[in-house]
C-alpha cells in the first residue's frame, strides 16, 4: 500500500502540472472555440447563445472553398520549394566536418533570434520600389524603371520559403546524418552512379526526414496571416487572414471558430497521415 501511495505520488508530482498546464492552455481555449462555433453572432459584434449550424454551412459559401483551396495550394508550393532548396543544405551540413557542423547549424538558427515580424519588414525594405534590389538593377542598367514585386503573389511565397526553411533543413539534416556510410560505399562498388545512388539509396533512406519536413513546413504555412498581410498587401485572402479578420474585423467570433476548428482539422488529418509513413522522433 505504501509503495503504491508513493508511486502515485510521484506520478502526481512529475506529470501533475503538465496536465494541468494542458489542460489550462490547450483544452479549455480549445472547448470555448468550439463551443462558440455553434452560437450565433449578434448585431454588436458578441454572441448569442443561440444554437445554430449556419456557421458550419458557411464553409461552403464559394468565396470560402476558394479561400481554402488558396490556402493549401500556397502551402503546397512552400513545401515542396523548400524542400528543392533544404535538401542540399541539409545535405551539406550533415556531411561537413565535425568542427563545422556547429557553426553550420548556428547560422541556420540564428535568423530564429530575431523576431519573426522585424525579418518579414526587412523583405519589405528590399522589395519595394524604392528599395535596395530595384535601386541595384536600375544601377547596372537591367531595368529601366521598377519592378513591382512588392504586394505579389510572389512575394507572399518568398515569405514563407524565408521563414520556415529552418523547419524543413532541421530534421532532413537529422534524417541525412543517419545515413550509414557504408551502403553508400557498397552502391559505388557495384558501379552506381552519384544519381543512381541518391534516388535508389540515400533518398529512399531520408524519406522520413522529407516527411516530417513537409509536415514540420506545410502546417505553419497554413497560419501564417502576417507573411501575406505585411508582403501581399492583403491583396489575396488566405485561411489565416480569413480567420483573424473575422475575430478582430468583422467581429464574427462564431465564424472565426468555425474555420479554426477546419485548420485544427486539418493538421489532425496531416499528422495522422504522417505517423503511418514516419515516426515522431524523425520531428525532434
Amino acid at each position: 500500500m505504501i509503495k503504491s501511495f508513493k508511486k502515485r505520488i510521484g506520478a502526481l508530482v512529475t506529470v501533475g502540472p503538465t496536465v494541468l498546464w494542458l489542460g489550462f492552455f490547450l483544452m479549455i481555449p480549445l472547448i470555448y472555440v468550439i463551443g462558440i462555433s455553434f452560437l450565433t453572432k449578434n448585431a454588436y459584434g458578441g454572441v448569442d447563445f443561440t444554437f445554430t449550424l449556419s456557421n458550419y454551412a458557411a464553409l461552403f459559401n464559394k468565396e470560402y472553398v476558394k479561400v481554402f483551396a488558396d490556402s493549401l495550394w500556397l502551402s503546397l508550393e512552400t513545401t515542396v520549394i523548400c524542400l528543392i532548396v533544404g535538401y542540399p543544405f541539409a545535405y551539406i551540413i550533415a556531411n561537413a566536418p565535425k568542427k563545422w557542423k556547429p557553426a553550420l547549424v548556428l547560422l541556420l538558427m540564428l535568423p530564429f533570434w530575431t523576431n519573426s515580424l522585424i525579418r518579414t519588414y526587412g523583405w519589405n525594405t528590399l522589395l519595394r520600389t524604392e528599395g535596395i534590389i530595384n535601386h541595384f538593377l536600375q544601377w547596372v542598367g537591367i531595368i529601366d524603371e521598377p519592378l513591382n514585386m512588392l504586394y505579389t503573389d510572389g512575394a507572399v511565397l518568398l515569405g514563407m520559403v524565408y521563414a520556415l526553411l529552418p523547419f524543413t533543413v532541421l530534421p532532413l539534416h537529422t534524417s541525412i546524418e543517419k545515413l550509414d556510410n557504408s551502403l553508400l560505399e557498397a552502391a559505388s562498388d557495384l558501379g552506381a552512379s552519384r544519381a543512381h545512388t541518391f534516388t535508389r539509396v540515400i533518398l529512399p533512406l531520408t524519406m522520413p526526414g522529407i516527411f516530417a519536413g513537409s509536415i514540420q513546413t506545410f502546417i505553419p504555412s497554413l497560419g501564417f496571416f502576417f507573411i501575406s498581410d505585411m508582403m501581399g498587401g492583403a491583396k489575396t485572402m488566405y485561411i489565416g487572414n480569413l480567420i483573424k479578420n473575422q475575430f478582430l474585423s468583422a467581429r464574427n467570433w462564431p465564424l472565426g471558430a468555425v474555420l479554426s476548428i477546419v485548420l485544427i482539422v486539418i493538421t489532425l488529418v496531416l499528422m495522422r497521415l504522417y505517423t503511418r509513413v514516419g515516426s515522431l522522433e524523425d520531428m525532434a
